[in-house]
C-alpha cells in the first residue's frame, strides 16, 4: 500500500469516526494506518538527517552525529 493510500484511508476512516463512529475492526485498522504512516515519516526524516552535514565558517564540513 503506497503511502498516499494509506493517507487518504486515514482520512476517511477520520472523516467517518466523527459522523458516525466506527467499528473495533476500523479502529485496529486505522491503529496500523497510523503505525505505518509514524514510521514512513520517521524513516524519511532519518534518511534526511543521515545526509545532512553542518558548514563551518571556515567551509570545512561535519557530518551530525546520532544523539543516543
Amino acid at each position: 500500500m503506497k503511502i498516499d493510500e494509506v493517507i487518504a484511508r486515514i482520512n476517511e476512516l477520520a472523516k467517518k469516526a466523527k459522523t458516525e463512529g466506527l467499528t473495533p475492526e476500523e479502529t485496529t485498522e486505522r491503529d496500523k494506518l497510523r503505525r505505518i504512516y509514524i514510521d514512513n515519516v520517521k524513516a524519511s526524516l532519518t534518511g534526511q538527517l543521515d545526509n545532512t552535514y553542518i558548514l563551518h565558517p571556515d567551509g570545512t564540513k561535519t557530518k551530525l552525529n546520532k544523539k543516543s
